[in-house]
């Protein structure tokens, strides 16, 4: 934890540089390595009081009057940045203590500080009602189809086809899942916090709705394979999601793009080998190496930088959209924090460190900000979040049932699946 004396000073250093955004959002990241965002607050309501308190009123306006502005720039980037802070009671009394301490010295600024919590009440409204919303799509979609690989006709359940046989489209659509329903909306700083309670060790529902959502991607992908009875409808399903798989590398969307490899990869999906003889497997193939995990996903990160690039140059809003694969930017956030010491040898803080967390996070929010050009389908947006996907279990079942076990052991998985999934 900080010694007092080291906070005081670091919070005078980010006072002086509240000019520049970056310095700020630096600092109010990092800081919680190191304390509670109620620890750093109760030390800046602290530096509110002790601006007053020199004895002589008019100095102490004077001297205020300096102060307010930055320490409202200040709470307007925390606030704004970092909203779930103020879910702590303790957080809005101190807020509500320093509007009262700026009331009496600049009126400006108090006006900014009444506006500033107002905007934040607001925010901190919309942001549950949109976990509310993520918890019902949640619900319905973990609805289990009504009958297990009943041998249904063609026509008696919609697939992904009936709904969307255009990838370009259902790439597209993917990507305003990805920008907009994940990790919070269109409220880039919903994602900060993601990131950061996630190095800190903590849990949040929009974190866990990211990562749910590439899993039932993944899930969904192989239960739309596993779902047909004819093998020439399976492999015309593979096909129509390697094209999207295309698409969505054509239009920066890797997180769907290793979604739906990864569902295809799923051993119910790969077993397939009748229906895999159906396809040509040359574009899959050529995704596959993009996305290839070997030498720490180097292809992949080759391909996210280009995009990148493509985004900084871009001169048409569907040129600036980047989703990375987010497990690995997660994973390269928690490596650089847990692989990197805070602190330097000599009891210094890391600033290298801090910075480039910073830098890592900042980047991410950077194109959480692009606003999706395509056109909405409602219809298919709600197929997306909504139709029902097999467990692994029932996926296996389905498998087996699409084709028949080829050795003793899948023939004991299969007669083990059925009897466990009746009960």
């Amino acid at each position: 934890m900080f010694d007092p004396p080291l906070i005081f000073s670091l919070l005078f250093f980010f006072f002086s540089v509240l000019h520049q955004r970056s310095y700020v959002f630096t600092f109010l990241l990092s800081s919680r390595l190191f304390l509670h965002p109620y620890e750093l607050m109760t030390r800046v309501c602290h530096l509110c009081v002790e601006q007053q308190r020199s004895g002589d009123a008019l100095l102490d306006k004077i001297r205020f009057r300096e102060v307010a502005p930055k320490l409202v720039q200040l709470l307007t980037e925390w606030t704004e940045t970092f909203p779930y802070d103020f879910r702590d009671e303790r957080m809005m009394r101190c807020l509500k203590d320093m509007t009262h301490h700026v009331a009496r010295g600049d009126e400006y600024s108090w006006r900014a500080m009444q506006q500033m919590t107002q905007r934040l009440i607001k925010r901190l409204s919309a942001l549950g009602q949109y976990e509310e919303a993520v918890a019902a799509l949640n619900n319905v979609a973990n609805e289990r189809p009504a009958s297990l690989k009943t041998k249904q006709a063609p026509g008696q359940r919609n697939d992904v086809l009936s709904v969307c046989d255009d990838p370009f489209i259902m790439a597209q659509q993917l990507t305003h899942i990805e920008l907009v329903r994940t990790i919070g909306g269109e409220n880039t700083e919903t994602a900060t916090v993601c990131l950061c309670g996630f190095f800190r060790k903590r849990k949040t529902s929009n974190l866990e709705a990211y990562v749910n959502w590439f899993n039932r991607l993944s899930y969904m992908v192989a239960t739309e394979i596993c779902m047909p009875v004819k093998k020439k409808h399976r492999a015309r399903i593979i096909e129509f999601f390697i094209d999207v798989a295309q698409e969505c590398f054509n239009i920066g969307n890797f997180n769907s793009l290793m979604a739906i490899i990864t569902g295809m990869n799923m051993s119910p999906v790969s077993r397939l080998k009748k229906t895999w003889s159906k396809v040509n497997t040359d574009k899959f193939e050529i995704l596959e190496h993009q996305m290839d995990p070997s030498s720490n996903f180097s292809n992949y990160r080759t391909a996210l930088r280009g995009a990148t690039q493509r985004s900084e140059t871009a001169h048409s809003s569907q040129e600036k959209i980047v989703i990375p694969f987010f497990s690995l930017l997660i994973k390269d956030i928690y490596f650089l924090n847990e692989g990197c010491a805070s602190r330097l040898p000599n009891g210094h803080i890391n600033f290298e460190k801090l910075w480039e967390l910073a830098k890592q996070v900042s980047e991410f929010l950077v194109w959480r900000q692009v606003v999706c050009p395509f056109d909405r389908d409602r219809r298919i947006l709600q197929y997306l979040v909504t139709t029902p996907v097999f467990s692994e279990d029932e996926l296996h079942l389905a498998s087996y049932e699409s084709e028949g076990p080829e050795n003793n052991m899948e023939k004991d998985s299969r007669r083990s699946l059925r009897c466990g999934l009746k009960q």
